[in-house]
């Protein structure tokens, strides 16, 4: 175990723009680029040895703040938080493991950052807690890739009591009422897969503005090299997985856009499918309503749905919606109210059944919701932000460790394949989909694996730097 005293000593921010070959649509609005925040985090210990760790999160603005203020306001605030986290995270402390030092920034610093950051923006145009966590996960990831390549292990060889000098009690509680629960002598790596896999099945994304059917063709199409319509996506990458996109406020395009790709589905071999509501949602009606007609009139497609995500506002404490009635028909995950652990233990009492754990949200907070909700019988999934470049590694890694229903979404290689091409020279099989799986295989060495000595990618200047 290393001593009480690691701490981080520098900090440098990097923005790599990506634009993408076709829009992603995410409820009412549509990304077509997406500013990458690439982070090295350094970490020194007692002994004076030290270690670089990188992370990286898409700064993916639509998600993270879905507003009607101007693209470009939202984008340059978030910028502005990296900027300030970029100071903040210099000198971090509280504990001897990464997840201490992690935990803590999140509980006492992080708030504070966010509410100097709206401090001169109208209430109205407040930056959401979801914006400042995506924010602050490439540091975080970078710090638990630092703390690891400190021990020389793998990130998730880190995870149990040989490392941590605190169990989990220190950092979650039970579900409020239940007795049989305690994370006292409990650790994450006693909630993690033992032998990870080394091959997952691949999630593909089917956006609103996807093409389904030739008739859809307008000739402004890219030709590219890559796919169009999603039947050629299905043979290409071999796909058993699809996640479908709605829009959660017009019934009728909802239903018909599930029949229209579940026939794709059954037509080409697909097996699972999932319906994304992205938080459009206002009443659980909507949802049963198209379940309850898709189980009458298309019982196959009803049960090839592996379960629903996020239909209602991701603001859980405000709007409290009673969800048992909808998963008393599929299993309901959480996405962007998952944002830690005690979301988690509202969403299970609202009646939601599972949990979409993203390493955007932090690694940290990953972990501990991990944790929490493997505890309480709850089911994992780990969903995607469009993760390109460094950002799909330690995607695909809690994906592997956590034990998800059904493998992991993914889906950079639709969006902005070329983004991470210099990733993919040595990485071939988590940025390209074959038999409708990746492969992990080639990741090794401490850390995350990245293997990034060999990546040949020239980063541009740090926007900022401090410390040593």
């Amino acid at each position: 175990m290393i001593g009480r005293d690691v701490r981080t000593i520098g900090a440098a921010l990097y923005l790599l723009p990506v634009e993408t070959r076709v829009p992603l649509k995410f409820g009412p609005e549509t990304l077509t680029h997406v500013t990458c925040a690439r982070v090295r985090l350094r970490l020194c210990d007692g002994a004076g040895r030290f270690a670089d760790g990188w992370g990286e999160t898409p700064l993916s603005v639509q998600w993270v703040w879905p507003s009607d203020l101007p693209y470009q306001e939202r984008e340059a605030a978030l910028i502005a938080l990296c900027r300030a986290l970029t100071d903040a995270w210099v000198g971090a402390e509280g504990g001897s493991h990464a997840l201490d030092i992690g935990h803590a920034f999140l509980q006492e610093r992080l708030p504070a950052l966010r509410q100097a950051a709206n401090q001169a923006r109208r209430p109205e145009a407040a930056m959401p807690w979801l914006a400042a966590l995506v924010c602050c996960s490439p540091f975080d990831i970078a710090l638990h890739d630092a703390y690891a390549k400190l021990l020389g292990l793998p990130v998730y060889q880190t995870y149990g009591p040989d490392h941590l000098s605190r169990d989990l009690s220190s950092f979650i509680e039970p579900a409020r009422g239940v007795q049989d629960t305690s994370f006292k002598g409990r650790y994450p790596a006693d909630y993690l897969v033992a032998h990870a896999p080394r091959r997952l099945p691949a999630w593909h994304l089917v956006g609103g503005l996807d093409l389904i059917a030739s008739d859809e063709l307008k000739g402004d199409e890219p030709t590219d090299g890559y796919p169009v319509l999603l039947p050629d996506w299905i043979r290409r990458d071999g796909l058993k997985c699809l996640k479908v996109k709605l829009r959660g406020n017009d019934l009728e395009w909802d239903y018909t856009r599930l029949v229209r790709v579940g026939a794709v589905a059954i037509a080409n071999g697909v097996a699972w499918l999932t319906a994304d509501f992205n938080c459009t949602v206002t009443d659980p009606a909507y949802v049963n309503t198209i379940l309850d007609r898709l189980l009458l009139e298309r019982p196959r497609i009803y049960g090839m749905i592996l379960y629903v995500e996020q239909p209602f506002p991701y603001d859980l404490e405000r709007t409290r919606i009673d969800a048992h009635s909808v998963s008393a028909r599929k299993p309901l995950f959480m996405d962007e109210s998952a944002h830690d652990w005690r979301l988690v233990r509202l969403g299970r009492e609202l009646g939601w059944t599972g949990v979409a754990l993203k390493t955007c949200k932090t690694q940290t907070g990953a972990i501990l919701s991990l944790c929490w909700a493997k505890a309480h019988g709850m089911t994992l999934m780990v969903q995607d932000l469009t993760n390109p470049m460094l950002a799909q590694i330690p995607h695909v890694q809690l994906a592997a460790h956590a034990g998800t229903i059904m493998g992991v979404e993914t889906n950079a290689m639709q969006f902005y394949p070329d983004a991470s091409l210099a990733e993919e020279a040595i990485h071939p099989g988590l940025y390209r989909r074959r038999q409708g799986q990746i492969d992990l295989s080639t990741l090794a060495g401490p850390g995350f694996g990245y293997r990034l000595d060999e990546i040949r990618r020239d980063l541009p200047a740090p926007l900022v730097e401090h410390g040593e």
